[in-house]
């Protein structure tokens, strides 16, 4: 893919909710880069559109932060739901075996 050219990421335009760095691209699309792809320290925004780039100038300090990670929340909540289940069984045992002492009794 060709350069295009160099662009300091202040004259880019930022989207927080899709977390998209975005710049005019000369076939009327435009070059795009994600937040994370940032941080992990790639600077090439390609063009859907067609084959050229720009190296987006940044520095690290300058960038939002990423937002934190929901994936510690979904294993919580599984955890949470295997903790219930694990508890709704063992009520289940306690009612049959209390079930059974019952019906024993009652013979």
């Amino acid at each position: 893919m060709p350069l295009y050219d160099e662009i300091e990421i202040e004259d880019m335009t930022y989207d927080p909710e899709t977390m998209l760095y975005s710049y005019p691209c000369p076939c009327g699309d435009r070059f795009k880069i994600t937040l994370e792809d940032l941080w992990d320290g790639d600077d090439e925004a390609g063009c859907e559109s067609c084959t050229l780039y720009i190296e987006v100038i940044y520095d690290e300090e300058d960038l939002p932060p990423l937002p934190e990670d929901d994936d510690d929340d979904d294993e919580s909540v599984d955890e949470a739901i295997l903790k219930d289940d694990c508890v709704d069984k063992t009520d289940e045992a306690a009612v049959n075996k209390a079930m059974g002492k019952l019906s024993v009794s009652s013979q």
